[in-house]
């Protein structure tokens, strides 16, 4: 049994680590994480599933980017520890996230595998721009609100 908490400061490092576990130490060199260099995550939405005895089983992050004028929420990343997938750890921390995310944010973005994802309603994207090399097919986005991805194009930027 996991219970969803907001992630606090002192779960940093307990969370560095376990994307560290999920996805290799080298995740920091991946291009989307040029948009994440010292701009700190949107706090509200992190969230981490600890199991009856505390361990940290999950843990999601959100961060602020812009494509030209508009800002938009950029998911990821999104870990379940290996002794814990499997059991909807991932999906309940998305689904927690953006319902949170959808009271004051508009659009989501992330690079993921549609068939994953594709059931919180992310679809894909044309004409966004993610650092290189990125392949542009994995490039995803869910309005939270109507038509929030209408007329948005060009290259993703990191929030000022």
């Amino acid at each position: 049994m996991f219970v969803l908490k907001k992630e606090n400061p002192e779960d940093w490092w307990e969370v560095e680590a376990l994307f560290d576990l999920c996805f290799a130490p080298g995740r920091t060199a991946l291009s989307s994480y040029r948009l994440r260099d010292d701009v700190p995550p949107v706090a509200a939405l992190g969230r981490i599933a600890r199991d009856e005895m505390g361990m940290l089983g999950g843990a999601i992050r959100y961060w602020p980017v812009r494509i030209g004028d508009a800002e938009v929420l950029l998911l990821g990343p999104v870990a379940v520890h290996p002794t814990a997938q499997g059991e909807g750890l991932a999906a309940a921390m998305i689904r927690d996230s953006l319902a949170q995310a959808a009271e004051s944010w508009n659009r989501v973005l992330l690079v993921g595998d549609l068939p994953y994802y594709q059931r919180f309603g992310f679809h894909r994207l044309s004409g966004i721009e993610m650092p290189p090399p990125t392949n542009q097919d994995r490039i995803l986005g869910l309005e939270l609100t109507p038509d929030a991805w209408n007329g948005i194009c060009g290259p993703v930027i990191r929030a000022a």
